[in-house]
């Protein structure tokens, strides 16, 4: 069975992912691919400008509106079951027989668990205070969280401006797993194409968590530099982000700025969401960078 670090030769193609100049997104123009001290294969994103949603698809998409996204690390791949494996969790997934298929039914809150648990096992702080109600994020600890709403579009549209980066639906079976070749299950991470900057299974396999809350209206009233989705309220629903389509949706459902309102089912014993993953991001220095670099271009 391959591990995780035996991934990264599939992201070579990486030498020519550079962002499209006619598409929305500006600033990143050579997406970095590093491994993490404990082996999970990353892409380095400068971040930059984009339009954000859509005026053409659902109300909770509109308005389109400019965002601009500070540089980050996101997971190549979903966290699959060998990477939640190693941070020592219960694995709530329905389809366990392959390590490399992504986890799926995990609750919002077992996914920001896992994000701690990766992040102490790398000697970094974690972003979630578990001591206080809620968990809040530390957005400024260079720990692994849950990636917001807009650093995850933004990693999706990987530059286009577009429904789907690549093109039309028409092409979709080549970059997803959805109804129309899921076969209604999983797959292994990474058995589709990847986008333009290397980021695997955006569009399909599982649909995957945010830490943004979920407001139909936010996109009316985001902010433009780093939005982080509504402030918790009592009057706020408890339904949190999920984007990307999954095994089950149709091309429809898989487009960049499809977004869905789930409830976390983090006191609901019986969650059976066989369609739920996730996957983390990063701040990182570029000096932190420039040494993930080297340890890479060592394990090669």
């Amino acid at each position: 069975m391959r591990s995780t670090l035996l991934l990264l030769p599939a992201l070579v193609l990486l030498n020519s992912c550079k962002s499209d100049s006619s598409g929305t997104g500006t600033g990143t123009r050579d997406p970095i691919q590093i491994s993490t001290s404990s082996g999970v294969p990353m892409i380095h994103l400068t971040g930059g400008n984009f339009t954000m949603g859509s005026d053409k698809e659902s109300a909770d998409e509109k308005p389109a509106h400019q965002v601009r996204i500070s540089a980050f690390l996101i997971d190549a791949y979903e966290v699959t079951h060998e990477m939640f494996a190693k941070a020592e969790l219960p694995n709530p997934s329905h389809w366990q027989e392959h390590p490399q298929m992504p986890v799926e039914q995990v609750r919002w809150r077992d996914s920001r668990r896992y994000c701690n648990e990766r992040s102490l096992l790398e000697g970094l702080p974690p972003c979630y205070d578990e001591s206080k109600p809620g968990w809040p994020c530390d957005f400024d600890a260079n720990g692994y969280r849950l990636p917001t709403e807009a650093e995850w579009e933004f990693a999706c549209r990987a530059g286009g401006s577009g429904r789907y980066e690549f093109g039309d639906a028409g092409k979709l079976k080549q970059y997803a797993w959805f109804d129309a070749n899921s076969g209604e299950r999983t797959h292994p991470a990474g058995s589709r194409k990847p986008n333009a900057w290397g980021i695997f299974d955006m569009y399909g396999n599982v649909s995957e968590w945010c830490e943004d809350i979920y407001a139909p209206d936010y996109s009316a009233k985001s902010p433009v530099d780093d939005p982080i989705g509504p402030v918790a309220t009592s009057a706020i629903s408890d339904k949190r982000v999920m984007r990307g389509g999954n095994w089950k949706s149709s091309a429809e459902m898989c487009r960049a700025t499809f977004r869905k309102g789930q409830i976390t089912g983090d006191s609901d014993a019986c969650f059976n969401t066989d369609y739920c993953g996730f996957r983390c991001v990063r701040r990182v220095s570029p000096e932190e960078l420039k040494a993930l670099q080297v340890a890479t271009s060592g394990t090669n």
